[in-house]
């Protein structure tokens, strides 16, 4: 990592955009880590946190070809808080040991970390200089997960509940994205938290 690279930590709840707005960075030469991304290769057979979910939730999270299902271990957590802080406690530490190593490794100007529990996980404390939040509203998230997720209402708002607030997420911003309106909205929001960095560091280029 270069002396001079900025990070970003891209949060906010499900439905509320991060995937559009991560696209919209990479296309100005910002440097993407997906936490989600990064979380599948952990929990991936020979990851490093493969055998700790398996002595905790047993072989019946497994599918035919050994890898964890993540829709059945979701079943098991998601609407059980408990079950829910163990499977985290063994997933966040893994996904920021291997965060931490790709941020080291990039040469970009600025590097973009996206992750939903970006600040419950500790990791924008640690890792970013700024954090940018997404919201949108609540009935918006759950049309997007039932529309491009195919979700249920009930299993969108369940998912929902599981996250904290939007209002604890925009606290800690230091931007905030609205994504309650059109997509060129959106972008242009993007862009001009973009040229606030351009403006404040010219070290960093607004194109790739």
């Amino acid at each position: 990592m270069a002396t001079d690279t900025l990070i970003i930590g891209l949060t906010g709840n499900i439905g509320t955009g991060k995937t559009t707005v991560l696209r919209m960075l990479a296309a100005r030469g910002a440097r993407i880590i997906d936490a989600d991304q990064v979380a599948h290769q952990v929990m991936a057979p020979g990851g490093i946190a493969y055998a700790p979910i398996l002595a905790l939730f047993g072989r019946g999270i497994l599918d035919a070809s050994g890898a964890i299902d993540r829709s059945r271990l979701g079943q098991l957590v998601f609407g059980n808080p408990d079950k829910l802080a163990q499977l985290e406690k063994i997933v966040h530490p893994a996904v920021y040991a291997a965060v931490n190593a790709e941020v080291q490794a990039a040469a970009e100007p600025v590097v973009v970390i996206e992750a939903i529990k970006l600040l419950e996980a500790g990791m924008a404390a640690a890792l970013c200089d700024q954090v940018w939040v997404i919201t949108s509203p609540v009935d918006q998230q759950v049309e997007r997960l039932m529309r491009d997720r195919g979700m249920s209402r009930a299993a969108a708002e369940a998912r929902m509940a599981t996250q904290s607030p939007q209002s604890f997420k925009v606290s800690q911003a230091d931007v905030v994205l609205d994504n309650s309106g059109a997509l060129a909205d959106l972008d242009k929001q993007v862009e001009a938290a973009w040229q606030n960095l351009v403006n404040a560091r010219t070290r960093v280029s607004p194109t790739a």
